[in-house]
């Protein structure tokens, strides 16, 4: 079905009083495996097209390690320094390989300005608030180094780049926080507005990518606790006849963020089938972190050596969470997205989700031949349409319902399953499609609601939201508790 001719369905029974909904976390807990290795575990990848002044980039911010929790010191949450995470650019169609950046980062227990303290943050060599990134008072301060792999040429983009501080509180790290509240401010419209810890490490690198690597609030939102309670009918709103009030199951946490600009011009450009809107030139989008074969742990630490070994993936939302089933999820995040259609595709074909809905609601939403699942998430690389215009931000024009709330680019999707913008609500526009597909001839509404993010997000890159602080976020218990 064309965009159009759904665009039409969608307004003829006024999609945009969108009430309700029924699924789980993007990607926080997909697997069993990757459960139990939270520094590596990947929870959202973005991909969408933007401006950098007068550039065209693509933008690519991915999402590691859930529930992070702000006030979690004396250490807080650092990036694993023995793992290669990895954003990959491939051919939207097969997932055939382009090419792949790849962020590692520098250890975690070393490297102190002063290490007969109890304080990573706050004192270094000198007492008090952090100024600036790296400075006296921040006692630990992680690096990366980014590379570029093109087949068998490796070409280093950039080492030694700094990673900001994490939201300690207003004490500690006051450039992130109001002074009144000590809560985190976002919702930037320039760099010259993003907080003074990020705007400084967001590194212009000479071979024209932008990146970045921190500490941000967790971008996703939706009632994963209502969902997984065997559908708590508090998720599914009047289009299933129940009653609202879906709680988001992410509100107050964090995440480590890495994320790049890449300039389109400098990208491939190949023609593929856009879900839902039909042909269009981009390419396919994936993240995947990896650890190397052998750990011997001693008294003194470890040492890792070996091939290195993906252990978790991540392409479109939902896909391996909601779709794939218990026996093959961490196959799923141990292979790569271009076996897709021959190992995983019965699961986007024939989704169990439609199957425990029908059960519990007594509903009869098609549960077998989904060709049109199948087109989202096979092979589950996010497909982006490079050759279209920058696409409006949620939040600034954008609808988070993407094409079914009216939001087209040059005519095609300016949300996912065109590429995902944060603020996109994946749950609501992936649970629709399950039950109006696959001939989509009338829609069925439903949703979690949970309409939006618990936080701001910046409407420049990084993109994702200032992370909360440790003393007062959205779900603390201090004075200044929402």
């Amino acid at each position: 079905m064309n965009c159009k001719r759904l665009l039409s369905a969608v307004g003829a029974i006024g999609l945009l009083a969108l009430t309700g909904n029924v699924a789980r976390a993007s990607s926080h807990s997909d697997a069993p495996l990757i459960k139990q290795d939270p520094q590596v575990n990947l929870t959202d990848v973005y991909a969408f097209v933007g401006m950098r002044g007068t550039t065209k980039v693509l933008n690519v911010i991915v999402n590691v390690h859930p529930f992070c929790e702000p006030g979690d010191g004396v250490t807080y949450d650092r990036f694993a320094d023995d793992a290669l995470y990895s954003i990959h650019i491939t051919d939207p169609r097969t997932a055939h390989l382009l090419r792949t950046y790849n962020f590692r980062f520098s250890p975690v227990n070393s490297g102190f300005k002063n290490s007969n303290t109890i304080l990573s943050y706050g004192l270094g060599t000198e007492v008090g608030a952090i100024q600036h990134v790296n400075d006296a008072r921040q006692n630990f301060t992680q690096t990366y180094t980014l590379t570029k792999v093109v087949g068998s040429d490796v070409t280093q983009l950039g080492m030694g780049l700094l990673i900001p501080p994490p939201n300690v509180g207003v004490r500690t790290t006051p450039y992130y926080n109001d002074p009144v509240t000590g809560k985190a401010i976002s919702g930037a419209t320039s760099r010259d507005t993003l907080d003074r810890y990020t705007a400084e490490t967001v590194y212009d690198l000479p071979t024209g990518e932008t990146v970045f690597a921190g500490s941000r609030e967790d971008s996703f939102f939706a009632d994963a606790p209502g969902v997984f309670d065997l559908l708590d009918p508090r998720i599914l709103g009047t289009s299933l006849g129940q009653g609202g009030g879906g709680v988001d199951g992410f509100k107050g946490f964090n995440v480590l963020t890495y994320s790049i600009q890449i300039p389109i011009s400098d990208l491939p450009s190949l023609k593929y089938v856009a879900p839902f809107t039909g042909k269009a030139t981009g390419v396919g989008v994936y993240a995947s972190v990896s650890r190397q074969r052998t750990t011997l742990r001693g008294s003194n630490g470890s040492v890792s050596s070996g091939n290195w070994v993906q252990v978790n993936r991540l392409g479109n939302p939902l896909f391996n969470e909601l779709l794939v089933a218990m026996k093959d999820k961490d196959r799923y995040n141990m292979t790569s997205p271009s076996g897709d259609y021959k190992n995983f595709a019965q699961y986007a074909t024939n989704p169990e989700l439609a199957v425990l809905i029908n059960t519990v609601f007594g509903t009869k939403f098609v549960g077998t031949g989904r060709v049109d699942l199948a087109s989202v998430y096979i092979p589950d690389v996010i497909k982006v349409n490079t050759a279209a215009g920058p696409v409006p931000l949620v939040g600034q024009g954008g609808s988070r319902l993407s094409f079914i709330g009216g939001d087209t680019t040059n005519g095609a999707a300016s949300g996912w399953p065109n590429g995902r913008r944060l603020g996109d609500d994946v749950v609501d526009i992936a649970l629709t499609a399950v039950a109006s597909g696959p001939t989509y001839s009338s829609i069925t509404v439903v949703g979690d609601n949970v309409p939006e993010n618990d936080q701001t997000y910046n409407y420049v890159f990084p993109y994702a939201a200032t992370p909360h602080a440790g003393a007062r976020h959205s779900k603390d218990s201090g004075i200044n508790r929402d």
